[in-house]
C-alpha cells in the first residue's frame, strides 16, 4: 500500500522547503504527479495505521499554514 499527499501552501506560511523536510522526517518522498509526495507501506496497513501517520501529519505540519489531503490505496 501506499499513501499519497497532496499539499497545499499558503503564501503567508511556511516556506515549501521547510514543509518537505517535515514531510520527509515522517517518511515520506517527493513525487511528481498528481501527488507531491508519497509514503510506502511495503506491504498493507491497517486503518489505524492509516489513522496515526494522519495524526503525526497533523502535528508536523501544525502553524505551517499548509492543507493536506491524503488518499491510501
Amino acid at each position: 500500500m501506499e499513501t499519497y499527499l497532496r499539499v497545499t501552501f499558503d503564501s503567508e506560511g511556511a516556506k515549501p522547503s521547510a514543509v518537505a523536510d517535515r514531510l520527509r522526517s515522517c517518511g515520506f518522498v517527493p513525487t511528481q504527479g498528481n501527488y507531491d509526495f508519497v509514503y510506502d507501506w511495503n506491504g498493507p496497513a491497517k486503518r489505524d495505521q492509516v489513522l496515526d501517520l494522519s495524526d503525526e501529519l497533523t502535528h508536523q505540519l501544525r502553524g505551517l499554514r499548509v492543507l493536506f489531503e491524503i488518499e491510501t490505496v
